[in-house]
């Protein structure tokens, strides 16, 4: 989904963390950076917040969805593992039929909208 997309899932299973757009931003990010201190820095949040939030997704699933190592000689880093890879796909699909399904109530929604340059 872009960034500017209508629809923003935010799915609670049981009692458990929530996982919504920012989390799979976060994931995104990862992947494409190699690092959850890159990614974090890409995103505008601090380390510990970064790796608080991977934490929060490695606890919530049967498997970690980022694995990470420690610099040193090869410099360390993170990746999504097959777990990661797959709940990010799932929930990117689920956002995509979401949203076309959403269609019609969403041009509806949009049509009752106000002008919010009146208002303060």
């Amino acid at each position: 989904m872009s960034e500017d997309s209508p629809i923003f899932l935010r799915l609670n299973f049981d009692g458990r963390p929530r996982f919504g757009p920012g989390k799979a931003a976060l994931l995104e990010v990862i992947r494409d950076q190699g690092s959850i201190t890159r990614a974090g820095k890409a995103m505008g949040m601090s380390y510990k917040r970064a790796w608080s939030l991977v934490e929060e997704m490695n606890g919530m699933f049967a498997e970690p969805l980022v694995e990470s190592s420690r610099g040193g000689a090869d410099g360390g880093g993170a990746r999504l593992t097959q777990a990661g890879v797959t709940v990010l796909a799932a929930y990117r699909a689920l956002e995509q039929k979401a949203a076309e399904a959403g269609v019609a109530e969403m041009a509806v929604l949009r049509g009752l909208l106000g002008d919010m340059s009146e208002r303060r």
